[in-house]
């Protein structure tokens, strides 16, 4: 791959090998996908799926919509200009790189207390030991997967290993129950109760904050830049989207296949009523390997996104000075999570909560990187789609005002 020399974006040998352009994009699609469905999604769906029933399924096609209009924009935006977000923000406002950091690294470690805790709970589900010490050893088989050698191959491909894990067993459970089809569909596109604190929740949870940055920044990381990648960077959006949006489909039907026969989900663990419900103690396990799953993916897409706000090297002198202390810092962001999750715990609260504040940071970063699109000194020549444009805007103002309906809902 030919890169400006003066400009070229550092890749550690020992962090990324040398790989295709697709095999890249995919690497960067199932990070986000899978950063998206982790375990605070579970929570979340399974959640408003017992409060709302079939209604839930038009926050779950809200949250697909807006899922394509903003990765498609943040992917293309960012690979164009070949930086990573929080550099780009600084050019459009002198410090607002610095804030934006701020909030995507402050809510990807928030998330991370969920996902090490949920990844400790699947091991409790699947082997009896308690989930604190679960989640030590979730987090040293993360560690050991940051500072594995070609560490980023590694990670994509464990992710897209248990990717397949997680989709295996979601539809198993869907063949086992008798889902009402119908009533989803109905209420999915003609709902007779929308709940904006749902609707900000899950797509904050599943598409904001440092998930929207994940697949861009591993793009970067990976080597590619400029209006030449758009072809693989279409690809690996379109490809992550269309995973995340299946898993989030055969999980809400579960749920609601669950609570149409008026069984009532434990509010301590929503998530696990249903496959419980489902398939009684074999369903049991088989949630607390899709726990697992879920929250290790999940902590390696945090865990890279968050560290990768972190870094506004410019330069290979600077890129290599950060690579330096990239692995001490992925460390140090893991085992503060689980020392948090160990000692406080109650990750489904987190989980919830932190979701609905991402819903605040999604229309904020997003706007940014709009503004971004159309300043020839961070892009060049390229002339971002005027569809993406106007789609972008308006998930920017949907989301505000989405977030100011639930924030006054709750008062």
């Amino acid at each position: 791959m030919i890169m400006d020399k003066k400009e070229k974006e550092f890749v550690d040998p020992k962090m990324t090998p040398t790989r295709s352009p697709r095999s890249i994009a995919m690497g960067a699609a199932f990070l986000m996908a899978m950063a998206a469905v982790g375990p605070g999604f579970l929570t979340q769906t399974a959640t408003f799926t017992g409060e709302m029933g079939a209604n839930f399924g038009f926050a779950i096609l809200l949250c697909i919509i807006v899922d394509f209009i903003v990765q498609m924009n943040v992917w293309r935006i960012i690979v164009v200009s070949g930086k990573r977000a929080q550099v780009i923000a600084n050019e459009v406002l002198p410090g607002l790189g610095y804030v934006l950091s701020f909030l995507v690294a402050v809510g990807g470690l928030l998330f991370n207390i969920g996902n090490i805790g949920g990844a400790g709970l699947g091991l409790n589900v699947l082997f009896g030991i308690s989930p604190e010490n679960g989640a030590v050893i979730a987090a040293c088989i993360a560690i050991a997967i940051f500072v594995a050698k070609n560490a980023m191959t590694v990670v994509d491909r464990t992710v897209q290993l248990l990717a397949v894990v997680k989709i295996g067993i979601l539809i198993y459970i869907i063949c086992v129950m008798a889902v009402p089809y119908q009533a989803a569909v109905t209420h999915t596109f003609m709902p007779t109760n929308i709940n904006f604190y749902s609707i900000v929740t899950i797509i904050g949870g599943t598409v904001g904050g440092y998930i929207s940055f994940s697949g861009g920044h591993r793009l970067i990381e990976g080597g590619m830049k400029g209006e030449k990648e758009l072809k693989y960077v279409n690809e690996g959006a379109i490809t992550g989207i269309g995973v995340a949006s299946l898993i989030r489909i055969l999980l809400f039907l579960a749920g609601l296949a669950v609570v149409s026969v008026g069984y009532k989900l434990d509010p301590s663990n929503p998530a696990a009523s249903i496959f419980k419900y489902a398939a009684g103690n074999f369903g049991y396990k088989f949630f607390g390997l899709l726990l697992f799953a879920a929250g290790m993916t999940s902590t390696l897409g945090s865990t890279f996104t968050s560290i990768s706000f972190l870094n506004y090297a410019r330069k290979e002198k600077s890129e290599a000075k950060m690579a330096r202390y990239n692995r001490l810092l992925v460390m140090g962001f893991i085992i503060f999570s689980t020392v948090v999750f160990y000692f406080i715990g109650e990750p489904a609260k987190i989980l919830v909560v932190v979701g609905a504040i991402n819903g605040f940071i999604l229309p904020i970063s997003l706007a940014i990187l709009l503004i971004a699109a159309k300043k020839k000194d961070i892009i060049g020549k390229y002339h971002h789609s005027w569809f993406l444009t106007i789609t972008g805007w308006f998930v920017v103002v949907f989301m505000l005002y989405a977030s100011v309906e639930a924030v006054l809902n709750l008062l």
